[in-house]
């Protein structure tokens, strides 16, 4: 290893620890005082709720840690989206696992809140996972009602999905572990068998205080809706838990105890470590994105005994094409090379940039994918497709619309890991959020933005001269410099991987030393779910 490998090393893993300390600061959820008081009331804490139920020594991966980073600061904050999303095993099988933070707001819903609810249940449906829920929320968080209340991706789509889920036959368990109050109280009842802690746990659509302002009526919370009055008198829970742990005893009982599914079939063999560690990978990568490097050193790193197969490897080299094993799952590869490459034509091409022969190519390899049904990996690093005049007499758009269309149809699972840049179109067309991967995760130093920030900064820069000029304004140099300092700082700031993951843009933002793990789990979940469609590439400009 040289000097400068041992740099880029270094520079990437503090990057990756101040990502490590975010997390320990979010997973204390609202802070120490309120996570003890909740263990002094007889209960365990979202997080700790989670651990015991998931099997000892198993693998798991957290959805949405950092959602709502930074979004609430007036409200006080929102640390995960007062809710812990987990993909893990319980008795030995796979499912996911929602437990809403009571010290966080009482567990009340944000905006994002909403969304990364949606989003577990979306992973859960789209896999075919059982879903488990651990309800402790005191309902939505009504300063913000009007951006959570009545639309297509806000709190009432959890419910239609509970009914979806249920005609689709996909398990879904409620233990009512704290509050669980007003139209939040029908998750645990649509779901296929929902308990109750006594004492601590109460379901109503209305609290003592509303009843009493509404019909007069007074009455206590535990006789209007604790779990005695449920499990003996209206019967809207089925079990009665003495305590937390008794209830997440229950709900392994119940996992036990469910029967086999029907699988995609997606071909696993042994695993194989690589034989390049993936520890190195700090290395490989440049310490700023705009630093070219080679992507095949990446791929070495991640897959089993560092051994790939290599598709049209002469022809469109800005995007590598490549079939191998993760974790022993066969997966199709497309990475953006970063490294400078010529073209068989002997021109250079510009590494990360999409040109028209690798989107032919890119989408040729994709639809023989779906053909053989292999789950297709994308690695972004990609800063969009190439411009100007020569790309757009060459079909550049002809050529990119087939690969968007082609990541658009596949109906084998993708999963999307942005090691880099993720701009533009090239976002798009390498799989984004928008185009459905199983799971999409960023490297701690990934960027996610319509275009890099000092281009961007310099077109908005230009935007608001013209505007002062309008006015009569003129803009001396040290004014452009300080106007060009504040818009380069703030757009530099959305860009960043935490900005995206608060989000939801992406699911998590991860070690790369567990881009392993992420990808074999989400094919794992993928394989609960037959392929029923047919790949398609529908209507395109030839």
């Amino acid at each position: 290893m040289d000097l400068e490998f041992n740099k880029r090393e270094d520079e990437n893993k503090l990057k990756l620890a101040e990502i490590n300390r975010l997390l320990g600061i979010i997973k204390k959820g609202g802070g120490e005082k309120r996570l003890e008081k909740q263990r002094a009331e007889g209960k365990l804490t979202a997080r700790e709720r989670i651990e015991y139920l998931l099997d000892k020594n198993s693998d798991s991966i957290e959805i949405g840690a950092f959602a709502g980073y930074e979004m609430y600061e007036e409200e006080g904050g929102a640390p995960a989206g007062g809710v812990v999303a987990v993909m893990g095993y319980v008795s030995g099988r796979q499912c996911m696992v929602v437990a809403n933070d009571a010290t966080v707001k009482a567990g009340a819903w944000f905006p994002i809140t909403g969304k990364k609810n949606l989003r577990a249940q979306e992973i859960a449906m789209e896999n075919r996972l059982p879903i488990i829920y651990l309800v402790d929320s005191a309902g939505v968080y009504l300063p913000m009602q009007d951006e959570i209340f009545p639309d297509k991706e806000h709190f009432g789509r959890i419910f239609r999905n509970n009914a979806k889920m249920s005609s689709m036959g996909i398990i879904q368990i409620s233990a009512v572990m704290g509050s669980c109050v007003a139209g939040g109280a029908y998750l645990p009842i649509m779901s296929d068998e929902a308990m109750i802690v006594d004492k601590t746990g109460s379901i109503f659509l209305a609290g003592s205080y509303l009843v009493k302002a509404a019909i007069g009526e007074n009455i206590d919370n535990e006789t209007l809706g604790g779990a005695t009055t449920h499990c003996e008198i209206s019967g809207v829970t089925d079990y009665k838990a003495r305590d937390d742990k008794d209830a997440l005893d229950r709900i392994k009982n119940i996992m036990k105890s469910i029967g086999d599914y029907d699988k995609a079939g997606f071909d696993r063999i042994e695993t194989r470590q690589p034989r390049l560690s993936p520890d190195e990978i700090f290395g490989v990568m440049p310490s700023t994105l705009s630093e070219q490097y080679d992507t095949y050193e990446i791929i070495k790193r991640l897959v089993d005994n560092s051994e790939y197969e290599e598709y049209k490897p002469d022809y469109g080299k800005t995007i590598i094409c490549a079939t191998a094993r993760i974790d022993g799952w066969a997966v199709g590869i497309v990475a953006n090379q970063r490294k400078l490459v010529k073209n068989g034509k002997g021109e250079m091409q510009f590494g990360g940039v999409i040109y028209s022969d690798s989107a032919d190519k890119a989408t040729r390899f994709i639809a023989n994918c779906n053909q053989r049904k292999i789950p297709l990996v994308f690695l972004q690093d990609v800063t969009g497709f190439m411009v100007g005049s020569k790309s757009e007499h060459g079909g550049i758009i002809k050529d990119g619309a087939k690969m968007v269309n082609a990541v658009a149809n596949s109906v084998v699972p993708k999963f999307t890991v942005i090691t880099g840049n993720s701009y533009g179109a090239g976002n798009y067309a390498m799989c984004g959020k928008a185009y459905d991967p199983r799971l999409i995760v960023a490297w701690p130093w990934a960027e996610l933005a319509v275009m890099g920030g000092s281009q961007a900064a310099k077109v908005l820069l230009q935007i608001q001269e013209s505007s002062l000029k309008k006015q009569g304004k003129t803009v001396t140099d040290e004014e452009r410099e300080e106007l060009l300092k504040k818009i380069t700082d703030d757009y530099t700031r959305q860009t960043k991987a935490t900005y995206a993951a608060a989000r939801l843009w992406t699911d998590a933002i991860i070690d790369p030393r567990d881009t392993r793990k992420w990808i074999s789990m989400g094919i794992e979940a993928a394989d609960h779910a037959p392929i029923t469609e047919k790949f398609n590439l529908g209507v395109i400009q030839v």
